[in-house]
């Protein structure tokens, strides 16, 4: 039986893998509306198979992905596409397509028998391109570009998309530090300006307790533990979770928590052969 949602996308027992192997096992999920969700785990743990659920990019092996209300798989693939954007992992562009060409396969869903391009289109094209810095690339080969400046052109034509939710698989792969955090913070900003409800695989567990609302930590295609960062970020959970001994402080920028990892090595303080 399929749980009623209480939210915009949902998971009902959901179960996600390849061929015989379940990755995902019966898995329940309520993606909080307006929000930011972000995934983590360890490596193979199934942060990406979950998303590609969610996505209708994986077809369940049982139960259901559910988008406002409906089972998603069941829903004509425009309708999805208007209200569901997504950063798949590792893209890949047409040969020889131009960033603001891609940016603009952006606005296809919204387009049909009698909708054409229109000035509309040019703005969300504009806007995308601006907000995430790659203005000046619009001219540029896509192949020709370095790893981060890819990215941000992937995660430009996600926002050109102009959906309500959106789903981005390690938005930040490939970018430096400063890069990481200026990507991060313009998702924060789009969901504080628009709501959009943004749901985020990370590696980097600090950065996903600084920037989620509501984070889901999974182990062996199941969730340990969700909610906000600060119930969620535990010595415990990281323990189990990662298999990490570790400490938990605050960030004294956020004021979230901040995990520190503990090594035998540089443990303490190195004493000074005298």
């Amino acid at each position: 039986m399929i749980a009623t949602p209480t939210s915009r996308l949902s998971a009902s027992h959901l179960t996600l893998g390849y061929r015989d192997t379940a990755i995902v096992s019966d898995l329940d999920l309520q993606v909080p509306d307006g929000k930011v969700t972000v995934i983590v785990g360890a490596n193979a743990c199934g942060k990406s198979t979950l998303l590609r659920g969610l996505a209708r990019l994986l077809r369940p092996q049982s139960g259901a992905v559910l988008l406002d209300g409906d089972v998603i798989h069941r829903l004509p693939t425009k309708q999805v596409a208007r209200t569901l954007g997504l950063l798949p992992q590792n893209p890949i562009a047409p040969e020889g397509v131009t960033v603001v060409d891609l940016v603009g396969r952006g606005r296809h869903p919204h387009h049909g028998a009698f909708r054409r391009w229109t000035s509309a289109d040019d703005q969300a094209v504009m806007e995308a391109l601006a907000l995430t810095d790659t203005l000046a690339l619009a001219d540029r080969v896509v192949d020709e570009l370095s790893g981060g400046q890819r990215q941000r052109v992937w995660i430009a034509m996600a926002l050109a998309q102009g959906t309500d939710l959106l789903l981005l698989d390690e938005p930040t792969t490939y970018l430096d530090v400063a890069h990481q955090v200026e990507m991060l913070d313009l998702l924060a900003d789009l969901n504080a300006r628009r709501a959009t409800t943004i749901v985020m695989v990370l590696h980097d567990l600090n950065l996903s307790a600084r920037y989620a609302d509501h984070l889901v930590a999974l182990r062996a295609g199941r969730i340990v533990a969700e909610g906000p960062p600060r119930e969620v970020v535990t010595e415990d959970v990281v323990r189990s979770v990662f298999g990490l001994d570790n400490r938990v402080i605050d960030d004294p920028v956020s004021h979230t928590p901040l995990v520190v990892p503990v090594s035998r090595y540089r443990a303490g303080p190195v004493e000074e052969a005298s």
